[in-house]
């Protein structure tokens, strides 16, 4: 009996489930069908509602626009009439004033013809006068000149004859001191050439040593030591400087004579004339010839070669020592260290570099969805404005791309 009693329990519980499943099946379905009702009709309130505030909105826009045609044509109408009777004020003021000015000019005219007459009145009668009183002066300084001429003729003879012996006399004298000037002007010049030069390569060459060679010291003019930029000695130039009309082939056998004897590298002659068969700056039997123009150019050509070839020489020194050293330097543990320090240091800022980017790519990402939901927001406001104005000359942009902000 207890079996059979469950049994009847479980079919009555199972068939009270199904139905009221079945009753909030019905009951959702009814749901829906009132939703989807309402909604319609929602959407038909809004519609009627939207109709109805654009009509509202057409005929205040109407009214609006026939208020200010009105306004605009009563000020278009009082500023003309202004305008009329400003331009009608000024020109009778116009009037008034070119009829002055022309009394004014006439009574001026007429001042102006009568001074012009008085003023060629004056003129005739002062030229009168000058005239009158040229002819007495003329007449005068003629009797004073023929009292004065017969007074000096025998004076003036007499000082012709001094004159004629003084200038003998200075023409002798300036031709002996012409003679002893011309001797001691050329070993002048000469000195002065010679100084110019100096300061001429102390100038180009400031961290370099220009030795003078003193007067009756037999070598050449000025010695040229040349230092590389540690301090090193490279080398020598000496220079000979000549100021004569002349080449003379013997400076260049004297010049080689003190290059052996002073133990220099390159000698160079300064003249103001070439020997034959050169025209410019060159190399002649081993010195080289050049003028004061080209001085500068010669010296920074052979000084650079100097001590190219000196640093060359250097680099040959000890070379094999050099080459070992340098393996064990590469092959020791202080540079192994020293370049692990650089590593480190590179790879340090690398990650340090790359964060940065990292974390500005990331604000700049945030600002970028920031700076759309401004430009929506604003292109929301700007087409409610439009909506609402139409026509109107209401124009509202954020950027340069769009129409400039305006609003009348």
């Amino acid at each position: 009996m207890a079996e059979e009693y469950k049994k009847d329990l479980r079919e009555k519980m199972v068939s009270f489930t199904k139905q009221k499943e079945e009753e909030f099946a019905k009951k959702q379905q009814e749901f829906l069908v009132q939703q989807k009702q309402q909604e319609a009709t929602f959407e038909q309130q809004q519609k009627q509602q939207a109709l109805a505030y654009e009509q509202k909105l057409a005929e205040e826009k109407k009214q609006l626009q026939s208020t200010l045609e009105e306004s605009l044509r009563k000020s278009i109408s009082i500023d003309f009439e202004n305008k009329l009777q400003m331009l009608d004020n000024a020109q009778k003021e116009n009037e008034e004033k070119l009829r002055l000015a022309r009394a004014k000019e006439l009574d001026f005219l007429k001042k102006e013809q009568a001074m012009k007459d008085k003023e060629a009145e004056l003129e005739l009668q002062l030229q009168r006068k000058l005239q009158e009183q040229r002819a007495e002066m003329t007449e005068q300084i003629r009797k004073q000149e023929a009292e004065k001429n017969n007074i000096k003729d025998t004076e003036h003879q007499l000082r012709v004859k001094e004159l004629e012996k003084q200038l003998d006399d200075q023409k002798k004298l300036a031709e002996e001191m012409k003679r002893k000037a011309e001797q001691g002007s050329m070993q002048l010049q000469g000195e002065v050439q010679e100084l110019i030069l100096e300061e001429l390569l102390r100038n180009a060459f400031p961290f370099d040593l220009i030795t003078e060679v003193g007067k009756g010291v037999r070598g050449a003019d000025c010695v040229h030591h040349i230092r590389n930029q540690f301090g090193q000695d490279c080398g020598k130039i000496i220079y000979e400087s000549k100021r004569t009309k002349d080449f003379s082939m013997e400076w260049i056998e004297k010049l080689k004579k003190d290059m052996r004897s002073m133990g220099v590298d390159v000698a160079v002659i300064v003249t103001q004339c070439y020997p034959k068969g050169m025209d410019c700056f060159g190399e002649r039997d081993g010195v080289w010839i050049c003028s004061f123009d080209e001085v500068k150019a010669v010296s920074y050509i052979l000084r650079d070669g100097i001590v190219k070839l000196f640093s060359a020489s250097k680099s040959q020194e000890n070379r094999g020592d050099k080459m070992h050293m340098l393996y064990d330097y590469l092959t020791s543990n202080e540079f192994s260290e020293q370049w692990k320090a650089i590593r480190e240091g590179f790879m340090s800022m690398k990650l340090s570099i790359q964060r940065e980017r990292d974390a500005m790519e990331k604000l700049w990402k945030a600002r970028e969805k920031q700076l759309e939901k401004v430009m929506l927001n604003a292109a929301h406001i700007r087409g409610s404005i439009e909506g609402i104005a139409g026509t109107d000359s209401i124009q509202l942009s954020l950027t340069d791309d769009d129409d400039p902000l305006l609003l009348d």
